[in-house]
C-alpha cells in the first residue's frame, strides 16, 4: 500500500499485527480483555499507530447507535477545580473513543440551565456535577444515563454517583484543629445551595458538637475573595457574648479563605498567632498565599476520571465501581495551636 494514497483499512492493520479483522476490532473498539492478550492487544495498536490507521467513527456509531458523545455539565468552566475535572473525565473518554462537550453555567456558579436547550446534538450520556431539577428530568425524560458528581447518593436521579469524602475532609479539619487547643469556631460557609456545601456544614456541626467546650458561629459568603472579605470581617468584629472572637476559621473553599486573610489583616490581627484558617479544594491559590494555606486537597482530575469511568460502566451494563474519593489535609502554615 502506498503511503498518502489509500487510507488505511483495519484488514491492513490485521495483516501487519498477524491476527484477525475480528481482534482488531475488538483492541480498537476496548473491547479485548478476556477475549485477547495484551500482548496480541499492544501489537495491533502498534500496527496502527505505524500505519496511521484510524477507526471510521461515523461507520461505526451508526452500527452502534450511539454518537460517543458525552455532556459534561459543571457549575464553572473558568474554575481551576472544574477543569481538572473536564481533564480527568476527557482522558478517559479519549481512551474509549468518547468525546466530551462542555455545558458551564452560564453564571459561573449555582446550578447549571437545562442543557437540552443549547445542546443540539445527539448524546450517549451526562456527567453532571451542578445541574437543575428540570434539566435532570428532561434526562431522565429521554432516557440518558446519567452520572452524578458531588450529588447525594440517597436522592440522586443518576444511574451512578461519584462523590469526594468530604465527610472525612471536614474530619481531618476538626481534628486537626482540636489537637492545636481551638475552641472557638467560624465556618465561613459558601452560599450556594449544594448538597456538598450542606454536607460540609452538617459534619462540621456534629464533629464540633462532640466535643464539649466548642462554640460555632456560621457566616454565609458568595464564592469571591470581595464576599469573603465583607463576610469574615462582619463575623470576626462580633464579640459573640463571652465567648469570645473565634480562633479558628473553617472555609468551604480556598478562595474564601483568602479573602478570610484580608480580612484579618484589615483588623489588624495575624495568621496564624491570632486565627488559624483552613480551606478546602487545594487550588494554586493556597500556596499563593502568605502564610501558605493549611486546607484539603481535592484531586478533580481523578474526580473527572471515576465520573466518565461510572458513565463508561452504566452504557456497558457494568456496576460501576463504588466508594469515596479520599481527599487529603494538606498542613501548611495557616494554622498554628491556639495563642501562639
Amino acid at each position: 500500500m502506498a503511503r498518502g494514497t489509500t487510507r488505511p483499512t483495519s484488514r491492513d492493520v490485521a495483516q501487519a499485527a498477524g491476527v484477525s479483522q475480528a481482534a482488531v476490532s475488538l483492541v480498537l473498539g476496548d473491547k479485548w480483555r478476556g477475549r485477547v492478550s495484551e500482548t496480541t492487544a499492544e501489537r495491533v495498536r502498534q500496527a496502527a499507530r505505524e500505519l496511521g490507521y484510524r477507526p471510521n467513527l461515523a461507520a461505526r456509531n451508526l452500527r452502534l447507535g450511539r454518537t460517543r458523545t458525552v455532556l459534561l455539565v459543571v457549575p464553572a468552566l473558568t474554575t481551576e477545580f472544574f477543569a481538572g475535572v473536564y481533564t480527568g473525565a476527557a482522558r478517559v473518554a479519549a481512551r474509549h473513543g468518547f468525546g466530551v462537550v462542555l455545558y458551564p453555567s452560564p453564571e459561573g456558579v449555582g446550578p447549571a440551565r437545562d442543557p437540552f436547550a443549547s445542546a443540539q446534538a445527539a448524546l450517549d450520556g451526562v456527567i453532571a456535577s451542578s445541574m437543575a431539577a428540570d434539566a435532570l428530568t428532561a434526562i431522565r425524560g429521554d432516557q440518558l444515563p446519567l452520572v452524578m458528581l458531588d450529588s447525594d447518593p440517597d436522592g440522586s436521579l443518576g444511574a451512578a454517583t461519584v462523590n469526594l469524602d468530604i465527610r472525612d475532609g471536614i474530619r481531618q479539619v476538626t481534628e486537626h484543629l482540636l489537637a492545636l487547643g481551638h475552641r472557638d469556631f467560624l465556618h465561613l460557609a459558601a452560599d450556594i445551595p449544594s448538597w456538598t456545601f450542606h454536607v460540609r456544614a452538617r459534619e462540621l456541626a456534629a464533629r464540633l458538637g462532640s466535643v464539649p467546650g466548642t462554640s460555632l458561629r456560621t457566616a454565609a459568603a458568595p464564592i469571591s475573595i470581595e464576599g469573603a472579605l465583607a463576610a469574615a470581617e462582619a463575623a470576626l468584629t462580633e464579640t459573640g457574648g463571652t465567648e469570645g472572637r473565634p480562633t479558628a476559621v473553617v472555609c468551604d473553599d480556598d478562595k474564601l479563605a483568602a479573602g478570610v486573610y484580608k480580612a484579618v489583616r484589615r483588623l489588624g490581627l495575624r495568621i496564624p498567632e491570632d486565627v488559624s484558617v483552613t480551606g478546602l479544594d487545594d487550588l494554586a491559590l493556597a500556596t499563593a498565599l502568605d502564610p501558605e494555606l493549611t486546607t484539603v486537597r481535592l484531586d478533580s482530575e481523578l474526580f473527572g476520571e471515576r465520573g466518565m469511568e461510572a458513565l463508561l460502566a452504566v452504557l456497558d451494563g457494568r456496576t460501576p465501581t463504588e466508594g469515596d474519593i479520599p481527599v487529603e489535609l494538606v498542613v501548611r502554615g495557616s494554622t498554628a495551636r491556639t495563642g501562639a
